[in-house]
């Protein structure tokens, strides 16, 4: 009508000029009435969205089997249980003066059988074979077990009295489901299923959390960064089934260990050096560029820009970077939030390039490229030694630093350093940690270290232990800022916790850690248990294996030689007599008194008494039955013939290292390379933890140590980490005595 009337009305106006006036005044009128029009018929207009009829009707099979899953499975499941589509709508007006439109949007619950209980849990899920974000959807598991609940949905729909459990069977229930993305139908699920196999899972009591290189890889929150606009990456969330990967990992060790009581955070800071004297242990990060980051990095009050930048290998960082300290406090909150215990373990990684100058304190051309930090010492260590002289306590002064507990405040996302901003020494190093646990809450159990038998085993000119000393001292402070309830130790190595055979023709036997081990804020003898129990090669299939072993993984074998075998009746003196099988017995002449220099009799070694150095007089401090015996990191490769050689690397392929880790005699391409071998679950043995009433002082006064021989830990054995250690020995007098030095390889 008001397009009737206004060309009506344009046209009169426009005769006024002319024909050509009326023309187009009845165009312009004409024109304008039409948008009254439409304006006033689409403001009172309603238009309908698609819109099902009916809903489309579910589909199950009848008398379908009930699949048997072992291990990791992906796998359909099969419909027993639906609701009738749910249907809602929302209505909107299109523009301004536009319609209104009603879309319809439709929901289902569903549930699946899945296979025979009790299984671990389902990981992912696939939609049309694509994998669901499951933050994004209501999914619950019922894994199977005979005295499983019934789902509360069900239970709410049917009735309780109406409703199976299902017991003896998994399935899953995914409720109120959106289906607009599957064409208004349920669409075709796939679930990935786990099951343990064996009793081995449900004997997991607490296990290492890594890598501790990672600088938001132990935040369970998401972080990410923003390069451009409308382009965000996530940093720490690599899956779909968690919002996170460290919840994603949790949430798996959870289910594949469900008597898991203690998960050990790695946390690492990196050192430059192998000289102890110039050795600085800092945080670092792979880039400066912090722009676009949803958390900042921060680590003892330390940003990204001003932090150290770890060196590059192959064109891509050597490592990653250090967790930044609101990440460690978030992840220990977290899995404490689980009901599981946590130890925060700081971790001591070597940030040294290929091709480096740096003076070597082994006597070499440059130091090695990424070593271990047991191998940090006193420079020089060869081939005239600072060891056994003041230089040796100066220079692990300077790596040890002048860091004070109240030099540490707690910040909101970071832990404050006031002291130098140049010491970057080990005390830092500790109680920087140390503060950062107890900001979080605190923890159950705390390291002081591991594996620095470099430092543990340097003497000054009075032949005491200065890091011993240092460690002791740590161990103290560490104790009044965690409280009574923490349980303090330090992971030595194998071949440090023992004692220490200075291979400088002295025959000296020096129990340097038992100041350590009887020290009153440590709890337990903590000890990175990386000892030989196999001497298996690929040839022994045919001609048999000198120990008796029916294979590489003969459990009864390796039982036997947790004490037993090398280490404890034999070792071999170099490399050529392991590739030979030239066993050499480990004996101390006539001193009766073998225990001393065999690492795996832990039995003797806690039981007798220990006299230090070579003379009688010299009586330690250790007292029996005080401390529990405790390992601190234990292996589980699963690369062939790690029972030979698991060494602390646990056998990963590092890429700046492709050899560390790396078993001897690693076996030939084929079949029998391709065998797997993991520890027995037995390779310690535990002392009970003695009432206070009983802890006592003894004193030994046990024969000298004089003319005692060392089994060596020479040739390239386990825990040296790639490196070979190759000694020289004579006999002497009917004993046998080192005569030889220390080459690395």
């Amino acid at each position: 009508m008001a397009t009737i009337l206004l060309q009506v009305a344009g046209a009169a106006l426009g005769s006024l000029l002319g024909p050509v006036g009326s023309a187009i005044g009845a165009a312009a009128g004409a024109m304008a009435g039409y948008s009254i029009d439409q304006a006033l018929i689409n403001g009172t207009r309603r238009v309908d969205g698609p819109r099902l009829q009916g809903a489309r009707p579910f589909t199950a099979e009848e008398g379908a089997a009930l699949p048997r899953v072992y291990g990791t499975v992906r796998m359909g499941g099969t419909m027993i249980w639906a609701t009738r589509f749910e249907e809602a709508s929302s209505t909107s007006r299109q523009g301004k003066n536009g319609p209104r439109v009603t879309e319809y949007s439709y929901f289902a619950s569903v549930v699946f059988a899945l296979c025979e209980g009790e299984i671990a849990g389902v990981r992912r899920v696939w939609a049309d074979g694509r994998e669901i974000d499951k933050d994004l959807m209501e999914l619950r598991v019922h894994r199977g077990g005979e005295a499983q609940d019934v789902d509360p949905l069900l239970s709410a729909k049917q009735g309780v009295d109406n409703t199976p459990a299902y017991r003896g069977t998994a399935y899953v229930v995914i409720e109120r489901m959106a289906l607009a993305d599957y064409g208004n139908r349920i669409p075709q699920f796939q679930f990935e299923v786990i099951r343990t196999v064996g009793e081995l899972p449900k004997m997991i009591r607490a296990v290492s959390l890594i890598p501790g290189a990672t600088e938001y890889g132990l935040s369970p929150g998401l972080v990410t960064r923003q390069h451009r606009q409308g382009e965000t990456e996530a940093v720490n969330r690599h899956v779909l089934h968690a919002r996170s990967d460290l919840i994603a990992s949790l949430d798996e060790l959870q289910m594949l260990c469900p008597n898991l009581e203690h998960v050990s955070l790695v946390v690492a800071w990196f050192g430059d050096d192998l000289r102890a004297g110039h050795c600085k242990i800092r945080p670092a990060v792979t880039t400066a560029n912090g722009s676009g980051f949803s958390q900042n990095w921060q680590v003892s009050g330390v940003s990204r820009g001003s932090a150290m930048l770890v060196s590059t290998h192959e064109g891509g960082a050597a490592y990653g970077g250090t967790p930044s300290d609101r990440s460690v406090m978030d992840a220990i909150a977290e899995i404490k939030a689980r009901g599981l215990k946590v130890t925060l373990s700081p971790f001591v990684m070597m940030d040294i390039a290929a091709g480096n100058e740096l003076p070597d304190p082994y006597g070499n051309d440059s130091q090695p490229a990424y070593p271990w930090r047991g191998r940090i010492t006193c420079a020089p260590l060869m081939p005239e030694s600072s060891d056994g002289t003041a230089e040796a306590r100066e220079q692990v002064e300077d790596f040890c630093g002048a860091a004070m507990p109240g030099q540490f405040t707690a910040a909101s996302n970071t832990i404050q350093f006031s002291g130098s901003s140049g010491d970057w020494g080990y005390r830092r190093f500790v109680l920087h940690h140390a503060r950062l646990a107890q900001a979080a809450g605190g923890v159950d159990a705390f390291l002081l270290g591991s594996e620095l038998r470099g430092l543990t085993t340097l003497r000054d000119e009075e032949n005491a232990f200065p890091f011993v000393e240092a460690l002791c001292a740590l161990a103290g402070q560490v104790r009044t800022m965690l409280g009574p309830s923490t349980t303090i130790t330090y992971g030595a190595d194998w071949s440090e916790y023992f004692g220490h055979h200075p291979q400088d023709g002295s025959d000296e036997v020096w129990f340097h850690l038992d100041p350590l081990w009887a020290h009153e804020a440590i709890d337990a003898v903590g000890i990175d248990n990386y000892m030989p129990l196999s001497d298996w090669r690929d040839a022994d299939y045919a001609g048999g294996n000198p120990d008796g072993f029916a294979g590489p993984c003969d459990p009864a074998g390796l039982r036997e030689s947790i004490a037993g075998g090398e280490g404890f009746d034999w070792y071999y003196p170099t490399f050529e007599a392991r590739r030979s099988r030239e066993r050499s017995a480990i004996s101390d002449g006539t001193a009766g008194k073998p225990w001393v220099f065999r690492y795996k009799d832990l039995r003797n070694w806690w039981s007798q008494p220990h006299t230090t150095g070579s003379a009688a007089r010299n009586w330690t401090s250790r007292r029996l039955g005080f401390r529990r015996a405790s390992r601190s990191s234990s292996p589980k490769s699963a690369a062939a013939r790690s029972t030979r050689r698991p060494t602390s690397q646990m056998c990963f392929l590092i890429r700046n290292r492709p050899r560390a880790g790396c078993p001897i005699f690693p076996g030939v391409a084929g079949a029998t390379s391709r065998r797997r071998a993991s520890l027995p679950r037995i390779i310690a043995i535990g002392f009970p933890r003695a009432p206070v009433s009983s802890r006592r002082t003894i004193p030994c006064r046990a024969s000298t140590a004089s003319g005692w021989s060392i089994p060596g830990d020479c040739m390239s054995g386990p825990g040296t980490h790639g490196r070979s250690r190759l000694s020289r020995f004579a006999p002497t007098n009917g004993r046998t005595a080192p005569t030889g030095t220390t080459v690395t390889g």
